[in-house]
């Protein structure tokens, strides 16, 4: 439900567009739409898309960062590494719970946590 002053959508660029929207695909199941050929939207939670841009988001350098839930995280690292993501932080544990950061084709810097009791 949108209601003002709450977070209701995020811009993310996208060095590789094609193959930002492939990985994602593959590793977390997302669908995209697109519109024209440099923007495609998504919609996993928090609505947003991808712009092509040579720029890329990366939080050691200030930018906002995206975390996304697994209830399997060994299996999605293991699944981001197999389509071509690159672990930038192996799984660490923090005060509730545990995560990895990892970068897609277009270098942008996301992190996946799960729960401390989550295999």
């Amino acid at each position: 439900m949108k209601q003002t002053g709450k977070i209701n959508y995020v811009e993310l660029p996208a060095l590789h567009l094609e193959a930002t929207k492939q990985f994602f695909s593959e590793v977390f199941d997302w669908t995209f739409t697109d519109y024209g050929p440099d923007y495609t939207a998504f919609s996993e939670g928090l609505d947003g898309g991808f712009y092509r841009a040579g720029l890329y988001s990366n939080a050691d350098k200030g930018a906002a960062l995206v975390v996304l839930y697994s209830d399997d995280l060994e299996a999605t690292e293991a699944k981001v590494k197999s389509c071509g993501g690159k672990i930038v932080k192996p799984i660490f544990s923090f005060p509730g719970g545990r995560r990895f950061h990892f970068t897609c084709p277009s270098n942008n810097e996301f992190a996946v946590w799960s729960e401390l009791d989550a295999s």
